[in-house]
């Protein structure tokens, strides 16, 4: 009989950074959480991708901490500094039963927002809710900087991954977000994602029920950057959705970094759709720029995404 996902906990290996920490005994690595599961907030979301949120909302469980250190962190309430805020600890069980109440609600999915700290917790959840009938595709929207041996541990779980591409420029990697591997990191990230779920699916009404689909927000000053992401997806596949955000604005520490302590242009984001096109990235989801406010979550109200 296989031991529960949690159990991995005993020496932590969810990411790549490999704490080795035992999270069972109330240890903490570098993403700062112990054995249990930090919730920060549950709801209807219907600001994803359209065939993210669909026409009833993505049924998103927001969770606390973080695997990486982003200066710019747009979530930084809970990313990293959940704990001055309201945050609660749920077991998996527990989680199992907040995924179908989401479900009774009427979303189109589940899913879980920065899992990668969280893999083994989450993955007996997700047991838990599917021995009980749970049918909701299942969404592992992350910032790509996840372990593959991990990932290939929960195989069979996920049904659509929606990970970032934040970086293939090591310094902006090592600097804005602490993780220097982040470039060598997320090809096989990608790679076993697609290998796992394949192209993205949709139903009849143009929602998704399995796939993958690459994020990658565009940071002011960084454009080189975003070049080297669109033509590494172009190589992995044309076909491939890859959602272009232009909603950065200067969060959290972002006033310390002069080279992105302000919002993107138009020009700048515009150069880099025009590049997506130039290398067939024809199945592009792009923003509105100068939108970035209807992005930003307050974390510190009930309904965080309220206008």
């Amino acid at each position: 009989m296989r031991r529960s996902f949690s159990e991995e906990m005993a020496c932590c290996r969810c990411c790549p950074r490999e704490c080795g920490v035992n999270r069972l005994r109330g240890e903490t690595g570098f993403c700062r959480t112990g054995s249990g599961i930090p919730v920060a907030h549950i709801g209807l979301h219907f600001g994803e991708e359209p065939p993210i949120s669909g026409s009833r909302g993505s049924g998103t469980i927001f969770f606390a901490g973080c695997n990486l250190r982003c200066v710019f962190c747009q979530n930084h309430q809970i990313s990293q500094e959940f704990q001055r805020g309201s945050v609660r600890t749920l077991s998996p069980r527990e989680l199992a039963d907040e995924m179908q109440r989401l479900e009774k609600a009427g979303a189109h999915n589940i899913n879980l927002v920065s899992p990668s700290h969280l893999i083994f917790h989450l993955a007996d959840a997700i047991s838990i809710a599917r021995n009980r009938g749970l049918t909701l595709p299942i969404v592992y929207n992350s910032n790509g900087y996840d372990s593959v041996a991990a990932l290939r541990e929960i195989r069979g779980l996920i049904d659509i991954f929606l990970p970032d591409l934040k970086y293939l420029d090591e310094d902006a990697a090592r600097g804005l977000s602490a993780a220097g591997d982040y470039a060598r990191i997320v090809p096989g990230v990608l790679g076993e994602m697609f290998a796992q779920v394949g192209p993205l699916v949709l139903d009849e009404a143009g929602s998704a029920r399995r796939g993958l689909l690459v994020r990658h927000l565009v940071l002011p000053g960084h454009l080189e950057n975003s070049r080297s992401c669109l033509r590494f997806l172009a190589g992995f596949s044309r076909d491939l959705p890859v959602s272009i955000m232009s909603q950065y604005s200067p969060q959290f520490r972002a006033g310390d970094y002069p080279r992105i302590n302000r919002t993107l242009s138009e020009e700048e984001y515009e150069s880099i759709i025009d590049c997506a096109l130039e290398l067939g990235l024809e199945n592009a989801f792009v923003q509105e720029c100068g939108s970035q406010q209807e992005y930003l979550p307050d974390f510190s109200r009930t309904d965080p995404f309220q206008a």
